[in-house]
């Protein structure tokens, strides 16, 4: 892939006062952020509140004015940059702040700010409790639990665990060796500033999540929200007023779960493993074998880095062969991951998807049951591709913890790059 230069750009933001702006969020980490899976949250209330007083696009593109209207100078010098294919892809699944990624820190923003930025990226993001905005939010909530029990991080330093031993790690080639087993490419060497991590900093905290805005948003024209963090990257474009991609989303969770101070448990990604569980679990012994790859997996193949780099060849059980019931189970496991896109442009990939459902494939490695490190799932069709993968934990080394990712084969960034 060729890279362009990062170029900032500056423009004048014209503010358009809406309803859906105004939704008063809590500022990262708080305690007020009180999601669960196991209710409806008011992180999804809010979301659905700025999403349905919005007018489509519209409505994101005013959220996005109204988040840059609060920014200093400086502030939007870091936000507002030019899509080009070295700023999109300048993401990462790794705790290594601004070495690995573009934009703005949460850490460097007011409450008032980082209330703005929540407000657009409700607007942006799909409404369902335990999908979209509420599971973004719940990853930030993740990694304040990491920086509270110890965990450092920073680069490709981890807080402990056992490194991954199996074939193919996300960056593809040699398997990682140090105690951070996530990411692709070369491993940042910013060491971090700990917990709290910090402007350019690495570390396990929700202030190391950076938010930046590539090409001007509009009806008109490409742009892209840009937005993520350690185990987090949502990358949502949209071209003359329409969403054209909602990929690459990569989330991840460690630990799998947990219990805040006040009761709250979080089980951010269960949505996304039960749903391939229900799956696997229907296949037959002999759809088993058919669906078994050869190869072992300690990480997601597509992952930072690795943009346009599909298999050739589809491999696993094609999904043709499943009954009708079993069908309903492949878009029912993909639907968690996409629904980081609005609903409406959900809905829209989703038909796409089940149009292309007899095309698609399914296959795993390891076992499953998805309890043990190696243990990995993955979908993929003309369009659609999707992996879950458990690694053994880095900062709670007792537990596994999760990898997955969610790529387009054509619709990735929208489609506006060439790799």
């Amino acid at each position: 892939m060729t890279r362009g230069a990062v170029t900032v750009r500056r423009r004048a933001v014209t503010v358009t006062a809406l309803a859906s702006v105004a939704v008063l969020v809590s500022s990262c980490g708080g305690s007020d952020d009180s999601t669960s899976t196991s209710s409806s949250s008011a992180a999804s209330s809010a979301a659905s509140t700025a999403t349905g007083s919005s007018s489509g696009v519209q409505g994101v593109v005013d959220a996005a004015d109204a988040f840059v209207a609060t920014l200093d100078e400086n502030q939007q010098s870091q936000v507002l940059l030019d899509f080009t294919d070295d700023t999109a892809a300048a993401w990462s699944n790794l705790p290594c702040g601004s070495s690995c990624r573009v934009g703005v820190p949460f850490s460097d923003l007011t409450d008032d700010q980082i209330t703005s930025a929540k407000a657009l990226l409700q607007a942006s993001l799909g409404t369902g409790g335990g999908t979209g905005y509420d599971q973004a939010m719940q990853i930030l909530l993740a990694d304040d639990y990491l920086g509270s029990v110890g965990g450092t991080g920073g680069g490709a330093a981890g807080g402990g665990g056992t490194a991954p031993t199996g074939a193919m790690p996300s960056g593809g080639g040699t398997a990682p060796t140090g105690a951070m087993p996530s990411g692709g490419g070369t491993a940042p060497t910013d060491a971090g500033g700990g917990a709290g991590g910090g402007a350019g900093g690495g570390g396990y905290s929700s202030d190391n999540y950076y938010v930046a805005l590539l090409g001007t948003p509009g009806t008109t024209g490409t742009w892209q929200l840009h937005f993520g963090g350690h185990h987090l990257a949502v990358n949502i474009t949209y071209v003359d007023g329409a969403v054209a991609g909602a990929t690459p989303y990569f989330v991840g969770v460690e630990p799998t779960s947990w219990t805040a101070d006040d009761g709250t448990t979080y089980t951010p990604l269960d949505v996304m493993k039960d749903g391939m569980l229900a799956l696997t679990s229907s296949l037959s012994a002999d759809q088993l074998a058919e669906a078994k790859l050869s190869e072992s997996y300690t990480d997601v193949l597509l992952g930072p880095d690795q943009d346009g780099q599909f298999p050739e060849t589809k491999a696993g059980l094609q999904v043709s062969e499943l009954s009708e019931d079993q069908q309903q189970l492949v878009l029912a496991a993909m639907k968690p991951w996409v629904s980081i896109a609005d609903d409406a442009t959900a809905d829209d990939l989703m038909a796409t998807y089940e149009s292309e459902l007899d095309d698609t494939y399914i296959s795993y490695s390891g076992n499953t049951d998805l309890t043990a490190q190696g243990d990995y799932v993955r979908i993929d069709g003309p369009s659609v591709w999707i992996e879950f993968v458990c690694q053994n934990g880095v900062v709670i080394s007792d537990q596994i913890h999760y990898h997955t990712v969610y790529r387009d084969h054509t619709r990735d960034y929208g489609g506006e790059l060439s790799f």
